[in-house]
């Protein structure tokens, strides 16, 4: 522990090196430091996997992106940082909003094509709940409120 497991849609394989995103994300992980300043996380328990659905719907299907100037063929990405218990608050949002950055860095080119539409997730459990969510996403534009 700590383990991050990423879920992605199949259509995103082709599109980016998500090996490199694992190794950035790992990387990222091992060069955070505690207000104390020490690690935190230990360096040979860090885990990074990634795994494609085969089998996904997301959103309305395409069609709003299609209209939007889009290709329609949406892309999601969940990233999941689970961690033993004991982190401080600063802690948490500091490997959240590093996770973040480094996931949105990876997924620059994807965000910066108008065509595509990818939704990106970071979420953060610690024994026994969740201490971090946010999200960073292209489709939500794409539906006004109700």
């Amino acid at each position: 522990m700590p383990h991050v497991v990423i879920l992605y849609t199949a259509n995103l394989e082709p599109q980016t090196d998500m090996g490199q995103l694992c190794r950035g994300l790992a990387d990222t992980m091992l060069a955070l430091h505690a207000e104390d300043g020490a690690r935190v996380f230990p360096q040979g328990g860090t885990r990074v996997y990634a795994y494609p659905a085969p089998h996904s719907a997301v959103s309305d299907g395409g069609a709003a992106g299609r209209a939007a100037g889009g290709d329609g063929d949406y892309g999601f990405i969940y990233i999941n940082l689970r961690m033993g218990a004991g982190r401080s608050p600063a802690v948490h949002k500091a490997a959240g909003d590093a996770l973040l950055g480094c996931a949105k860095a990876h997924l620059a080119p994807l965000f910066a094509d108008a065509r595509k539409h990818l939704g990106l997730t970071v979420q953060i459990d610690e024994a026994p709940g969740q201490v971090y969510d946010a999200k960073h996403s292209t489709l939500h534009p794409l539906f006004p409120p109700r």
